[in-house]
């Protein structure tokens, strides 16, 4: 028997093309979550995987709807295995009831980690030249050099936090992040 599972990281992305193609590909029973990937208490995955038999195969529109890890992705396939349960991923034509599918997964596999790395290193690259630029990440400060003094000055003079940080059109926490009340 064929048992899918559809996955989706957040609750306002759309589960149907998944299910669709687990549909198309005569699954017979569907298990789905709608939370992240690094997720190790994955409802659906596990109900997925307590009805697995002997012979079953357990089917995904895609390998990275499993995991993020080649590690993991591996060792979620050696427990199949152990189950003799075959794996199957419909977008990347893998099927582990073959030799040739087993070889390939392990492939693909290392393939979707190199490119996670690959993306991960550009962007630590991208963020280091920004800096090197004189580029700040994040958002912008709400509290400039010319607020924190006028701040100073206004609670020196008796304002009340709660005022001055409406006049600097901040929160009264920002407002002390940046100037300490002891410094009042």
């Amino acid at each position: 028997m064929y048992i899918g599972y559809a996955r989706v990281s957040t609750q306002d992305q759309n589960l149907d093309l998944q299910i669709a193609a687990l549909k198309e590909a005569e699954c017979k029973k569907i298990y789905e979550d709608q939370l992240s990937g690094l997720r190790a208490d994955r409802p659906g995955l596990q109900n997925a995987l307590d009805q697995l038999r002997e012979g079953d195969t357990f089917v995904v529109w895609k390998l990275d709807r499993l995991g993020r890890s080649v590690k993991g992705l591996i060792d979620f396939v050696s427990v199949l295995e152990e189950k003799k349960v075959h794996f199957k991923s419909l977008t990347d034509h893998i099927d582990t009831s073959t030799p040739m599918g087993r070889f390939f997964f392990h492939i693909m596999a290392s393939m979707a980690q190199m490119e996670r790395d690959l993306i991960a290193e550009r962007t630590r690259a991208g963020l280091d030249a920004a800096r090197q630029r004189g580029k700040v990440g994040g958002r912008k400060r709400q509290m400039t050099p010319s607020k924190i003094e006028s701040a100073k000055k206004l609670l020196a003079n008796g304002i009340p936090p709660k005022e001055v940080a409406n006049n600097l059109g901040v929160s009264i926490p920002t407002l002390y992040r940046w100037v300490p009340a002891q410094k009042t």
